[in-house]
């Protein structure tokens, strides 16, 4: 896997119903590989690659474009501006935070009220979303119209870096890890036709993944993910959810779904008889597009696999770039013992 590629990717910005440049991205890269290729009516990116041979099991690969982020739902009197979550994002994360807001990049402030002002019990609490608001440096109502409009969605700032022992500190890596998994297998020569399914707003309700499995109709999908880590200082067993660095943490369940037992095993046997480390979440919360792409049609048999990313749907998130390369060489095990009829 092209680890530059990685990191330009968690550069692009697609906050959930605004993928557009992570899809024009995608689209240009894959062309030349594919086989066939369309979007969709919802915006999902759907390529068919053909391979040597047609295999038991109609496969589909999916990963998601879309990245949590703001968008603006007031204009207020002095110029700033209030805004609603897209996605999951603890509130404490996000104030201080630089962001860059539509698509004329309005650079911005993640503001609230002085500390000085304050009060000693709100000083205890995390402070409510609407008394948040976005700074973008304009002194009345009319000159921050000028630059933006309500329904503009806001982005975390595209600092990308490589820091300790391997490690990557990005925006968005949940889920362009997946997209850079899925654009390097598009480029190889594949055992089998594989459809690979780049889909939106997974971080709004998987609502893409459901379109997307609904006209493709595969009989088995991997779904390509990050995942929550807390290998933190202080926490111990499940707290700590999955770790970094030690590998592709492989679900067997989560929120949204219980994956398929055979494709599990498959997996888990395709990385240990590889020398691939593997882990799975010892703490179960969440939930990915295969929650959609199982419950499509007559049901679709689902696996999983992610990469463990500390402080998920943060400005800055991380995770290791061993792991991303691993997570790769296991989807293309995968997608070989697919092809040889390797599941029960």
């Amino acid at each position: 896997m092209n680890l530059e590629e990685l990191k330009r990717l968690c550069r692009l910005s697609g906050v959930s119903s605004r993928e557009e440049e992570v899809r024009d991205y995608l689209r240009a890269q894959a062309e030349p590989y594919a086989s066939e290729i369309r979007v969709d009516a919802l915006g999902n990116l759907i390529v068919t690659k053909r391979g040597a041979k047609r295999a038991p099991g109609r496969l589909m690969l999916a990963a998601h474009m879309d990245e949590v982020g703001l968008m603006v739902d007031r204009i207020h009197e002095d110029g700033t501006l209030g805004f609603q979550f897209v996605g999951g994002i603890n509130r404490q994360v996000v104030i201080g935070k630089p962001v860059w807001i539509g698509p004329n990049r309005v650079p911005a402030v993640v503001g609230m009220k002085p500390v000085h002002l304050t009060t000693r019990k709100e000083r205890e609490k995390i402070p409510a979303r609407d008394k948040l608001y976005l700074d973008i440096g304009c002194a009345d109502a009319n000159a921050a119209r000028a630059l933006v409009e309500l329904g503009d969605v806001a982005v975390f700032s595209d600092d990308v870096q490589e820091f300790g022992a391997g490690l990557l500190k990005a925006k968005a890596i949940d889920d362009r890890v997946g997209c850079a998994v899925l654009l390097a297998l598009l480029r190889e020569e594949l055992p089998m036709d594989v459809t690979f399914a780049f889909t939106v707003q997974e971080e709004v309700g998987t609502r893409g993944a459901l379109g997307a499995a609904f006209s493709v109709r595969p009989e088995i999908a991997l779904i390509v993910e990050g995942t929550t880590a807390a290998d933190l200082p202080g926490l111990t067993g499940g707290q700590r959810v999955c770790s970094v660095g030690k590998g592709p943490v492989l679900p067997y369940m989560d929120g949204g779904t219980i994956y398929d037992r055979s494709l599990f095993l498959l997996l888990r046997r395709l990385a240990e008889e590889n020398g691939i480390p593997w882990q799975t979440k010892e703490y179960l919360s969440g939930g990915t597009d295969a929650r959609a792409i199982q419950r499509s049609r007559a049901g679709v048999r689902v696996a999983g696999m992610a990469a463990a990313v500390r402080y998920l749907h943060a400005p800055s998130s991380v995770a290791s770039l061993s792991d991303c390369e691993l997570i790769y060489k296991l989807a293309r095990l995968f997608i070989g013992a697919v092809a040889r009829g390797e599941i029960e």
